[in-house]
């Protein structure tokens, strides 16, 4: 892809810069507005700005709005250097280079997150944003998406501390995540739990899920991924219940954020039933969940 030319084809229609400044428009008026900091601090305020999540939000809503920053600094530089009216810089060069091959430029992905073409990373900018926006300005999500989280342990370790701090005499140490299994999809949901979290858009690599009977079964033939439904997650206290009783038949998959999975993809694990297989077998087909199969 870099060797190949660089300059228009003589067949006469859109040039590169051009193509690069329609896309640049684009993507312009789709993007997300900046977050406010003061209507932002009101709005936590209001929520509990010392509560586990909600600092966790704040955390989140800070490296959102620097992605979006440079997304709209990098696009206006972009198309006043297409004009001639700026220099075009090494950076530009690069966006304008990846842009047009439908990539997502370097500067880019350093602050966000790794996708495989511009496509797929925009459409997740976009919806990273609905879920912070609807969060601190409408109310908290019943059911939390958690591809769309720049540190999804941060948000676990947030519930584990909220879940701590409800029950008296619970030491941060001794409380574990554990979790059930739901037979529902996010759009079934209509109440948040009681304690712990709902969490959302999991896909099974390896196996397929029998919902009725809630356990891993066989993948069906040439499906790769299957969504899994709204999972539970909660935590309990180690010191007062047995960690083996509840896991007892039961397969300990890995969470990872990206299809390569590696010890920086990875998240934690979740605990699913392993049916009529042992635990043992799962694991050597190498079964696991992904937040994001793109």
């Amino acid at each position: 892809v870099d060797i190949q030319p660089k300059d228009a084809g003589a067949g006469g229609g859109e040039t590169r810069e051009e193509k690069v400044y329609r896309m640049a428009d684009e993507m312009l008026a789709k993007l997300p507005a900046d977050f406010v900091p003061h209507e932002v601090k009101a709005r936590l305020k209001k929520m509990g700005e010392f509560q586990s999540l909600n600092i966790f939000l704040k955390q989140e809503i800070d490296r959102m709005q620097k992605v979006i920053t440079l997304v709209r600094m990098t696009l206006n530089d972009l198309k006043l250097a297409i004009d001639g009216t700026i220099i075009m810089s090494e950076d530009l060069t690069d966006a304008l280079d990846n842009i047009f091959d439908a990539r997502v430029p370097n500067k880019w992905r350093k602050i966000s997150w790794a996708s495989a073409t511009l496509g797929f990373w925009f459409t997740e900018l976009l919806e990273r944003d609905i879920q912070f926006k609807s969060w601190i300005f409408n109310e908290r999500p019943n059911v939390f998406w958690m591809t769309g989280f720049f540190n999804p342990q941060g948000f676990l370790t947030a519930m584990r501390q909220e879940v701590t701090r409800n029950h008296k005499g619970w030491a941060l140490d001794a409380v574990i995540l554990h979790n059930e299994m739901t037979a529902k999809f996010k759009e079934e949901i209509t109440a948040p739990p009681n304690e712990g979290v709902y969490v959302q858009g999991l896909y099974l690599d390896g196996a397929a899920w029998d919902r009725k009977n809630m356990r891993l079964i066989e993948s069906s033939p040439k499906v790769l991924f299957v969504p899994l439904p709204v999972v539970h997650v909660y935590a309990i206290n180690s010191s007062t219940v047995k960690p083996e009783s509840l896991t007892k038949g039961m397969y300990q998959c890995p969470v990872y954020k990206k299809p390569c999975r590696t010890d920086l993809t990875f998240i934690t694990c979740l605990w699913l039933k392993s049916g009529e297989s042992s635990a043992d077998f799962w694991c050597m087909r190498g079964v696991a969940l992904l937040c994001d199969i793109k």
